[in-house]
C-alpha cells in the first residue's frame, strides 16, 4: 500500500510555529532543542548535503502535550534544520485520518515523522521512539494485551519507567535518532 498524503503538505505548522505555540512543556522542548549538538561531522554533513536534493518533504504527527514529542521532536527539527527539506507538524488531534495509516502497537503513537516526496507518496517513516525505547514498550504490549486486566496500569508504569531510563540522562539519546533518520533517509 503506498500512502499519498499529497493533501497535507502545507497545511502544516512550521517548526517555529508549533514552537511558539506550544501551551506545554515549551520550556522542556527548547532545552532539548538548544541543547543539540552534532555527535560527528559525518551525520552533519550528510544532513547538510541533503540541499543538493529537492524532492523530500518531513510531516511530523505530534502534539505538544506528549513526552515523546517533548524528548523526539527538538532533535528531528534540529538535524533537518539545515538540510533544506521543508519540514511542517500536523496537530494529531486534527489529523486522525493521517497518524491512523502510521499506528505503532495498534496505537497512535507520537511523534511520528514522515518522509514523502514532492507529491505526497510516502518514502519511509520514524517515530514515535528510538527503536531500543521503543522495543520496551513493544514488549509490554505483547505481554500486557488486555488493558482491562487489574494490574495494567502498575505495569504500564514499570514499562514507561523503563523507556525513561532507556532514553538516559541529559541528551545521550540525540545522537540515536539522528544515526536512525540518517539510516532511513539513505534509502530512498
Amino acid at each position: 500500500m503506498s500512502t499519498n498524503l499529497a493533501n497535507k503538505l502545507r497545511t502544516g505548522l512550521k517548526p517555529q510555529q508549533f514552537i511558539d505555540g506550544m501551551t506545554k512543556n515549551q520550556e522542556q522542548f527548547l532545552g532539548y532543542y538548544n541543547g543539540f549538538e552534532w555527535a560527528n561531522e559525518e551525520d552533519q554533513e550528510f544532513f547538510e548535503s541533503l540541499n543538493n536534493r529537492d524532492d523530500l518533504r518531513c510531516l511530523i504527527v505530534a502534539a505538544d502535550w506528549c513526552g515523546d514529542v517533548v524528548r523526539n521532536v527538538p532533535v528531528v527539527f534540529k538535524a533537518l534544520e539545515n538540510s533544506g527539506i521543508p519540514v511542517e507538524v500536523l496537530i494529531i488531534e486534527e489529523n486522525y485520518d493521517v497518524i491512523d495509516q502510521f499506528l505503532t502497537g495498534g496505537g497512535r503513537g507520537i511523534p511520528k515523522v514522515i518522509f514523502t516526496d514532492t507529491g505526497g507518496f510516502v518514502l519511509g517513516h520514524w517515530g514515535p521512539r528510538p527503536a531500543h525505547v521503543q522495543a520496551v514498550m513493544t514488549q509490554f504490549k505483547k505481554e500486557n494485551p488486555d488493558r482491562e486486566a487489574p494490574d495494567y496500569n502498575e505495569k504500564i508504569q514499570v514499562a514507561r519507567a523503563e523507556m525513561g531510563r532507556q532514553y538516559g540522562e541529559g541528551n545521550g539519546y540525540h545522537p540515536v535518532i539522528v544515526k536512525e533518520l540518517r539510516e532511513l533517509i539513505s534509502t530512498f
